[in-house]
């Protein structure tokens, strides 16, 4: 029997199946609701800060200085367990889940016309229509997207931090899908608000950005102050005790501008529950966490969309 992993399947429909992964691994995949265990619940049992590497029990990224040989094998024990999964539910297994290099761009891998390859494409979105594979976007901190049209067929993923928000990823994704009918969405494990503080220059990049994009609505957009309504809050610290030369601190909400990223392409996002935070359940992968804690490295976690 294939050793379960840390994976949550976050929905089903039609042919299509979602699946989460985490760092570690809980309950069963029966049982697969993530244990939310923030910073401020580890008083009694404090995460070590041991300034080693984070690479938990499914590490699926091959960037991260970890094992290569490890992480394949990750891969591999992964695609068994979708396959397991997909069985249980009486639905046929895939033969593949392609991965891409992640470069916070608006590059679109289409799976479907492209010849296979050693070196994984640059790229934060794949495309594809066929049956029998999974999409995967690796994340620990940024925002994961996975798309599926039921008319159609084709499925997407994208991998969305600030710079693919700015940049447009979504919309420009979104566009691949050339024939009608409605387009559903979800949204997997990213930083919340309340853990993600910048400064003004990544806010005024980002505005910049959706403006020239068009990839929020006239009225998300028509002004900073607007800006800072729907997606920004003060967070009262400033970066340096020189007040002459301080730089002022905010705290993005990356998912939220997504979702309406999303909404405004006129995409239904179906997520049914609460988006988990990668920052502040210690269960997932967070690179910012991992800076805190002054760790040399961390893992990926991913969100697949399966077509089978």
């Amino acid at each position: 029997m294939t050793d379960k992993l840390p994976l949550t399947m976050l929905a089903q429909l039609n042919d299509v199946t979602v699946f989460q992964t985490a760092a570690y691994h809980t309950a069963g995949f029966e049982h697969a609701d993530i244990k939310h265990r923030t910073l401020q619940d580890q008083k009694h049992q404090p995460m070590l800060q041991t300034k080693q590497a984070s690479y938990g029990e499914l590490n699926l990224g091959l960037h991260v200085a970890d094992d290569s040989v490890q992480v394949l094998d990750n891969r591999m024990r992964l695609l068994a367990t979708i396959n397991q999964q997909l069985t249980i539910q009486r639905r046929a297994p895939i033969s593949s889940v392609y991965w891409v290099n992640q470069v916070h761009g608006k590059q679109i891998y289409d799976v479907d016309a492209s010849p296979l390859s050693m070196r994984p494409v640059d790229a934060d979105a794949m495309v594809s229509k066929r049956d029998s594979l999974g999409l995967a976007i690796m994340t620990a901190d940024c925002v994961p997207i996975v798309l599926y049209q039921p008319a159609s067929g084709q499925i997407a993923a994208i991998h969305a931090g600030w710079q693919g928000l700015a940049c447009g990823v979504i919309p420009t994704t979104i566009k691949r899908f050339k024939e009608s009918g409605e387009i559903k969405a979800w949204i997997g494990v990213c930083i919340s608000q309340e853990n993600y503080e910048v400064d003004s220059q990544v806010r005024d990049k980002l505005l910049a950005g959706c403006i020239e994009n068009q990839s929020l609505s006239v009225q998300s957009i028509s002004s900073t102050e607007r800006f800072d309504q729907l997606y920004a809050v003060d967070s009262d610290v400033h970066s340096s005790t020189n007040t002459d030369l301080y730089t002022d601190k905010i705290k993005l909400d990356l998912p939220k501008i997504a979702a309406d990223q999303i909404s405004n392409a006129g995409v239904t996002l179906a997520n049914e529950t609460s988006i988990s935070c990668s920052y502040a359940d210690s269960g997932y992968y967070s690179y910012r966490r991992q800076t805190h804690l002054q760790q040399p490295a961390t893992g990926r976690m991913a969100l697949i969309i399966v077509r089978s």
